[in-house]
């Protein structure tokens, strides 16, 4: 036979390859074996292969399938664009990254674009930057570069321009599929969960079956507070595709969010059963909080640990979940040791500056005035929906509002980013390094300025509002450097300080693994610090604005919560309703650490339990100072 006709042969052995793979995989992945006896290494063959394994539930033959193609076809496009695609489905991140970062690297021709790209594979991203940009000057609708650039971006955590330019990219090549999947990705990235979905459904409908597209999806969601819509979404892509450990990781999250606790541990189980080193999976039954590890599971981890080869984030995530496990064994000098480790752990990879919350606080004091405040009065939108629940995290906060969302007229919601959204618009700050103009670029709005950016964030809210009812709880912690803004852009909304006694708060915090954000809580110094920031900036608008803030005292409401949740509905202008002190009867959906506590009725052992862990809280102590000896009272 000749070459010619070995070519033809071939040509037509991966058409019927592709055509069995829609009605029959398994005859598919037979077929392409039997190509590959007769080929070794055909790229196209392997992609079927992969792909039918895919369609088989096996993603781990598949992912081995596609790293075969790659190493024996490095310059293939299409290789790594699947074999990023498969890291995603794996929720490997990283490796997902550098696969797309390889799959823009072939699909260059342009020599600049090639160097370039290179250049991004090697994380070099300063030098990719310096040469996308006069490129996409000279070519600005060259949409690989833009991509290139906005992968550049959100690998440097530049989101807003990442976001920009990739809008830019599905606009100029609406079927640019890779472009508007990392489009979605970093909308959702920022808390843009509306424009997320859209960008989702537009895959989906091009692509129903593809499992990174449905994962974001379940995701995006999640977020929206759509949860049996997540829930099932999940359920979908893992039914066709089961060997995903992150995967059923992310469903338990959304099964706890639902207050399905005994299935979220299932497939937090099932998680660990497919990847045991997955140190997030362990975490996750630990921050259950009402959660006790088995034996077993104490010594799997220990085993985890003694490994040289896992990921850091899986080997701090593990620290986590065993210091949990050794606090609920009653040995706190331990479960101490194992706290300190995992946040030495996590506080590496962080550039948390403790200085600039307290410069912030600063700022906060000095432009808000009694003068700057009454020249101000009347401004803003009139609305009176928010209820703004503000404070640290693991101060209660999710205690009060379960308290409130079991009223007939308050709707909870969850921890809203679209405050701080407004203030990094008004702060401008496209780099970290760079300065904010927040708070000072407050001053020059006027009274209709102010009024727009109410509204702006009530629209912004309304998709998280899955009810008739009038009023509706925001529970962002953070939003306490934003007590001024609140006043002045919704004057009428409801303000309450969740605070708890510092100790306890802050050493709650060193306990817990945030998903995001709270770069404080990985260091005793640097917790008692904020915390001090947060105090001094709730006393300043006490003064300034005196009862404007109601102050809850965590302590005071587990001691005489009926007496409490009066005084706290009477603030919020709303009638006694018995429900409130049967909230642990509510079944809505709660997303905060808290979410299993609050679904009991209020217990008081948690006030003092940071005390069995007092023998080593000295720094924290030194840095909180007088707060704790004057607690309750207010400095």
């Amino acid at each position: 036979m000749t070459d010619i006709e070995q070519r033809g042969s071939l040509s037509a052995a991966l058409a019927q390859t592709a055509r069995l793979l829609a009605v029959s995989p398994a005859k598919a992945e037979e077929q392409a074996r039997e190509i590959l006896k007769v080929v070794p290494h055909q790229v196209e063959a392997l992609l079927l292969l992969a792909e039918a394994r895919n369609e088989q539930g096996d993603a781990d033959d598949a992912l081995a399938n596609l790293k075969q193609a790659a190493r024996f076809h490095s310059n293939h496009a299409h290789v790594w664009r699947a074999l990023g695609d498969q890291y995603s489905l794996a929720g490997d991140a990283t490796a997902a990254d550098d696969a797309y970062a390889r799959h823009l690297k072939a699909s260059a021709h342009d020599p600049v674009l090639i160097e370039a790209a290179s250049a991004l594979c090697q994380n070099d991203l300063a030098k990719s930057e310096r040469i996308l940009r006069p490129f996409l000057h000279e070519h600005p609708t060259d949409v690989g570069a833009i991509r290139m650039l906005a992968e550049t971006g959100a690998r440097l955590g530049h989101y807003d321009e990442s976001e920009t330019l990739l809008a830019r990219c599905v606009e100029l090549a609406p079927g640019f599929d890779a472009a508007r999947f990392n489009y979605a990705t970093i909308l959702h990235r920022q808390s843009k969960a509306t424009e997320a979905l859209a960008q989702t459904d537009v895959l989906l409908k091009r692509d129903p079956k593809n499992a990174g597209y449905r994962n974001l999806e379940a995701a995006v969601l999640a977020r929206l507070g759509e949860t049996d819509r997540a829930i099932a979404s999940y359920e979908k892509v893992l039914k066709s595709y089961p060997q995903q450990p992150k995967g059923w990781m992310s469903y338990g999250h959304t099964l706890k969010t639902a207050g399905r606790q005994n299935e979220a541990i299932a497939a937090y189980r099932k998680s660990i059963a497919q990847l045991p080193s997955l140190g997030e999976a362990y975490w996750s039954l630990a921050n259950l909080k009402t959660f006790r590890f088995k034996a077993e599971e104490i010594a799997a981890m220990r085993a985890q640990l003694a490994r040289a080869d896992i990921e850091n984030e899986d080997r701090f995530h593990l620290e986590f979940a065993l210091a949990k496990a050794q606090e609920d064994a009653g040995d706190y000098e331990e479960s101490f040791a194992h706290y300190v480790c995992a946040n030495t752990l996590r506080r590496k990879k962080l550039n948390y500056d403790a200085n600039e919350s307290s410069d912030t606080a600063a700022r906060m004091k000095a432009l808000f005035t009694p003068e700057f405040l009454l020249a101000r009065r009347g401004f803003g939108s009139a609305a009176p929906d928010p209820i703004f629940i503000v404070g640290l995290p693991r101060s209660g906060s999710t205690l009060i509002e379960q308290i409130l969302s079991s009223h007939s007229q308050v709707e909870g919601t969850m921890e809203l980013p679209d405050l701080m959204a407004i203030a990094r618009k008004l702060g401008g700050r496209k780099k970290k390094r760079e300065a904010s103009a927040y708070p000072e670029a407050l001053s020059p709005l006027s009274g209709e300025a102010l009024k727009t950016l109410g509204e702006e964030y009530l629209a912004g809210t309304r998709i998280q509002r899955k009810t008739a009812r009038p009023f509706f709880v925001d529970k962002m912690p953070n939003n306490f450097m934003h007590v001024g803004l609140i006043h002045l852009i919704l004057p009428n909304a409801k303000i309450i300080d969740a605070r708890r006694h510092p100790m306890a708060c802050c050493f709650s915090n060193f306990k817990q693994h945030f998903a995001r954000g709270q770069g404080f809580t990985y260091d005793l110094t640097d917790i008692g610090r904020y915390y001090r920031d947060y105090a001094d900036v709730m006393a300043h608008f006490d003064s300034v604005l005196p009862g404007r803030v109601r102050r809850v005292l965590y302590e005071d409401m587990v001691a005489n919560p009926q007496s409490e949740v009066r005084r706290l509905l009477g603030y919020c202008g709303l009638p006694f309703e018995e429900g409130c002190l049967r909230f642990y009867e509510n079944a809505r959906m709660v997303r905060t650490a808290s979410s299993e506590q609050v679904r009991m009725p209020i217990f008081t052992d948690a006030v003092a339990h940071w005390q069995n862990f007092e023998p080593w809280l000295g720094p924290l102590r030194d840095a909180l100072g007088p707060i704790v000896a004057s607690y309750p009272d207010l400095v």
